[in-house]
C-alpha cells in the first residue's frame, strides 16, 4: 500500500471515529431522528451535486430501488440507532461495538452467499462475541436503565451494515460505489424526514450546533465516503475494509480528549478481542 493510501486510510478512520463524538454532542440537542436526518440529507445532496458537477453517471434509473433499500438499511436505520445509543453510552463504546460488523458479515455470508465458515473464522467469531461481552461490562458506565438497550442498538446497527454488504453483492454489484453512497444517503434522508416532527429537537439551534451538524454531514459522511471509495478504487475492497481496525482506537481517543470519557483496561481488552476476531474473520482463505 502506497504512503498516500495509508494516509487516506488513517484519515478515514479518524473521521469515522469522530462521528460518534458528534452524535454525543448533537443528539441531546436535536434528538436521534433529526440528527440522523440532517447527516444523511446534507451529505446526500452534497454528493449528488458533486456527481453532477463532475459529470459522474449515477445510473439512478437502473438502480434506484437498490439505492432506496441501501439508504434504509445502510444509513437511515443504523444512524438512528447509533444516535439513540449516544444518549446512553460513551462514544468510545459505540465505536468499539461498530467494529463487529465484519463478524455479522461472515455469518450472513454463510447463510446467503454460501461462503464457508472455517475454523479460523469460527474462532474469530467467538473472540468477537467475547469482546462484546467484555465491553458491555467494562465500566465506567453503570449497566442499568437504558444501557443494555443502547448496546443492543449498536449491535443491530452493525448487523445492518453487514446486511447491506450482502445486499450489494446480490442485488447491486453493478452499481458504482460513489453512486450508491450519494443516492442511498439522499434516499435515507427522504425516508427519515417525515419522522422528524414525531421526535422534534429539544434544544436550541445555535451556531455551534449548526457547525457540528455540518461537520458530521460533510466530513463524516460526504468527505469520508469520497475517501473510502477512492481507497476501494486504488487498493481494493479488502484492503479498504481494514479501516475497521482503526476506528475504535480513534473513537476512544476522541472521546477521551473532547468529552473526558474514561478508557478502562477492560475496554481495551474487549476492543482487542473484537479487532482480533475481526482480523481472523477477514483473513483470506486459501
Amino acid at each position: 500500500m502506497r504512503a498516500q493510501d495509508t494516509g487516506r486510510l488513517v484519515a478515514l478512520a479518524a473521521i469515522w471515529g469522530a462521528s460518534f463524538i458528534f452524535f454525543r454532542v448533537l443528539v441531546p440537542v436535536l434528538g436521534p431522528v433529526a440528527t440522523a436526518t440532517a447527516r444523511v440529507l446534507i451529505a446526500g445532496v452534497t454528493l449528488l451535486l458533486y456527481c453532477r458537477a463532475t459529470g459522474f453517471d449515477t445510473q439512478w434509473r437502473r438502480y434506484w430501488r437498490e439505492y432506496l433499500v441501501l439508504g434504509i438499511v445502510n444509513s437511515a436505520f443504523p444512524f438512528v440507532l447509533y444516535a439513540f445509543a449516544a444518549l446512553h453510552i460513551p462514544a468510545s463504546y459505540s465505536a468499539i461495538l461498530n467494529s463487529v460488523a465484519p463478524l455479522f458479515g461472515a455469518l450472513l455470508a454463510l447463510v446467503f452467499l454460501g461462503e464457508p465458515l472455517t475454523p479460523g473464522k469460527l474462532a474469530g467469531l467467538v473472540a468477537g462475541v467475547s469482546g462484546v461481552a467484555l465491553v458491555s461490562n467494562a465500566g465506567p458506565v453503570a449497566a442499568e436503565n437504558w444501557f443494555h438497550v443502547a448496546v443492543a442498538a449498536c449491535l443491530v446497527a452493525a448487523l445492518c451494515y453487514a446486511a447491506a454488504g450482502i445486499y450489494v453483492k446480490r442485488r447491486a454489484a453493478g452499481a458504482k460505489p460513489l453512486a450508491i453512497a450519494a443516492w442511498s444517503q439522499f434516499f435515507a434522508g427522504i425516508v427519515l424526514l417525515p419522522f422528524v416532527p414525531l421526535s422534534p429537537p429539544t434544544g436550541e439551534l445555535t451556531a455551534p450546533v449548526i457547525a457540528n451538524v455540518l461537520a458530521l454531514a460533510l466530513l463524516c459522511s460526504a468527505v469520508a465516503y469520497l475517501l473510502y471509495y477512492r481507497l476501494i478504487a486504488d487498493v481494493g475492497p479488502s484492503s479498504a475494509l481494514t479501516v475497521t481496525f482503526l476506528i475504535p482506537p480513534f473513537g476512544m481517543l476522541w472521546g477521551a480528549l473532547f468529552l473526558g470519557e474514561a478508557i478502562t483496561p477492560p475496554m481495551l481488552a474487549g476492543c482487542a478481542l473484537i479487532l482480533g476476531g475481526t482480523a481472523a474473520v477477514l483473513r483470506p482463505t486459501s
